[in-house]
């Protein structure tokens, strides 16, 4: 009887260990055409890119002055952190993610100590499978709550995008009604290792 107790509790483990393998290989599975975007970014991991503004409104003007920088700086199978450089101020890092349903991008603002902004890990999920160049985040409820509760409800409108082409260019956005953002990365030339974002090891 002790054998066969044994033996139940043995098969019922391995049961389990397989179950536990089958949801790990499959949770992160994605439409091809985001895996093909997410690889895409992944492969320019360690290196940085100088940008420029090509899209902007008088909320932006301060950094037409400033350089620009993103570093594609951590990468594994199911995260990318690509932290944007503006001036002296190294408080933003993208956040891209493979969720159940698509991609997330979510922005991390850190104040120049690490601690977090009040207004950080805003975002959303792709709605679509989007295409191998680009995707779209239109914002989520969590980011609604935090901007209505920060007076930011214009920012409740949100679409936020990412666009690559490699050995090209690589873009992020913004668009709602009345705002427009989009910022542009040369990726023909990598530059010099920006600093630490704000925050990271």
């Amino acid at each position: 009887m002790k054998f066969h107790r044994t033996a139940i509790f043995t098969s019922l483990m391995l049961l389990s260990a397989g179950a536990v393998a089958h949801d790990h290989a499959t949770a992160h599975a994605l439409p091809t055409a985001q895996q093909q975007f997410f690889d895409q970014i992944k492969a320019y991991c360690g290196q940085a890119f100088a940008g420029k503004l090509v899209k902007s409104n008088d909320s932006d003007k301060e950094m037409l002055s400033k350089t620009m920088v993103m570093h594609v700086r951590e990468c594994s199978d199911t995260e990318l952190k690509v932290p944007f450089h503006v001036g002296d101020d190294h408080s933003r890092t993208w956040v891209i993610t493979k969720i159940s349903n698509g991609l997330r991008l979510k922005h991390d603002h850190r104040h120049q100590d690490g601690s977090s902004d009040k207004v950080t890990m805003y975002g959303g999920d792709t709605a679509n499978p989007g295409t191998a160049n680009k995707q779209a985040f239109p914002v989520d409820q969590h980011s609604k709550t935090m901007f209505a509760a920060n007076n930011m409800k214009a920012s409740s409108g949100n679409t936020w995008f990412v666009e690559i082409i490699p050995g090209q260019v690589y873009r992020y956005g913004l668009k709602r009604e009345g705002r427009e953002f989009e910022v542009e990365f040369d990726l023909t030339k990598p530059v010099a290792m920006p600093p630490t974002p704000w925050g990271h090891q």
